[in-house]
C-alpha cells in the first residue's frame, strides 16, 4: 500500500489488428496499488468510452462497461498473487479485453466455487478490506456474479478462464441481442467490426457445413446484424 514499494503492478497494451501490432503500452509498478488501481482506469476510459453530442446534452457511451471492468481489475489486484515477480497483464483490442492475473485460486476453492460465487477464498485479506471501505468493491465474493450481471443483456458473455498458475478474464464489447439464433451467435463470434472476412474464413471454424454457414450469414444480413461486401468469390462479411 507504500506510495513507493519494489512490488510488480499492471501491464496494459493496446493492440492493432492483431498482437503484432502495438499501438501504445503502459506499466504501472513501485507505487502504490491504489494509484495502479486509478490509472488502469484512466487507460480504460481512454479506449473504451467517448462522449456523443445531442442538442445541449453529452451522453457517455461504454463499449465495455466500466463496472464490469473495475470489478475485474479489483479482483485481480485483491487475489493476484504478490511473492511472483509477475504484472497483471491487460491486454486491450477492438472487440475485447483481456485481463491475466498472476496466480491460480487459492487452496479451498474449486473453479465451480470460484465463477458461481457460492464461496469466497481472500488471498490478500487487508487490500480486500481496504477496497471494499473505499468502495471500489461491493461485498467480497460477488465480483464474478457482478461482472456475469453487467453483461445478462449482452450478445456475448465475459469468459472466464482458470489455470494452475493465472486467472484470465475476458470482458467484450457490449452489445444487446439483436434476436440472433443460438447457430447465428456462433457465427457472429467469429466475425469482426474492423476485418472483412470471406466464408473461408468463417465456415472452417464454425461446427457445422459450409452451406449452413452461408445461410446463417444471409439471414444475419436480413437482420441487419452484417454487411456483405463484394460478390461471387470476393464476397467478404463485416459486423455493422
Amino acid at each position: 500500500m507504500a506510495d513507493k514499494n519494489h512490488f510488480p503492478g499492471i501491464d496494459t497494451i493496446k493492440f492493432g489488428e492483431n498482437i503484432s501490432i502495438i499501438q501504445k503500452r503502459s506499466t504501472f509498478e513501485n507505487i502504490s496499488v491504489l494509484e495502479v488501481y486509478d490509472k488502469a482506469i484512466d487507460v480504460f476510459r481512454d479506449y473504451y468510452q467517448y462522449e456523443v453530442i445531442q442538442g445541449a446534452d453529452r451522453q457517455k457511451i461504454e463499449k465495455i462497461p466500466e463496472a464490469a471492468f473495475r470489478e475485474a481489475i479489483a479482483n485481480a489486484l485483491i487475489h493476484r498473487v504478490w511473492d511472483v515477480d509477475s504484472q497483471i497483464r491487460v491486454s486491450m483490442f477492438d472487440e475485447r479485453l483481456e485481463i491475466v492475473s498472476p496466480g491460480g485460486l487459492p487452496s479451498g476453492i474449486t473453479e465451480e466455487e470460484y465463477l458461481s460465487g457460492k464461496l469466497s477464498v481472500l488471498r490478500n485479506r487487508n487490500l480486500a478490506n481496504v477496497f471494499y471501505r473505499l468502495g471500489f468493491v461491493e461485498i467480497f465474493g460477488t465480483g464474478i456474479t457482478r461482472i456475469k450481471q453487467l453483461y445478462a443483456e449482452g450478445l456475448i458473455k465475459p469468459d472466464f478462464e482458470i489455470s494452475e498458475n493465472a486467472i484470465k478474464i475476458v470482458l467484450p464489447i457490449f452489445e444487446k441481442s439483436a434476436d440472433l439464433t443460438e447457430d447465428e451467435i456462433v457465427i457472429y463470434k467469429l466475425l469482426s467490426k474492423t476485418i472483412l472476412k470471406p466464408i473461408s474464413e468463417i465456415a472452417p471454424y464454425a461446427p457445422f457445413g459450409k452451406s449452413k454457414t452461408a445461410k446463417l450469414l444471409k439471414e444475419m444480413c436480413q437482420k441487419g446484424v452484417i454487411t456483405v461486401k463484394g460478390n461471387g468469390k470476393g464476397t467478404k462479411y463485416i459486423i455493422r
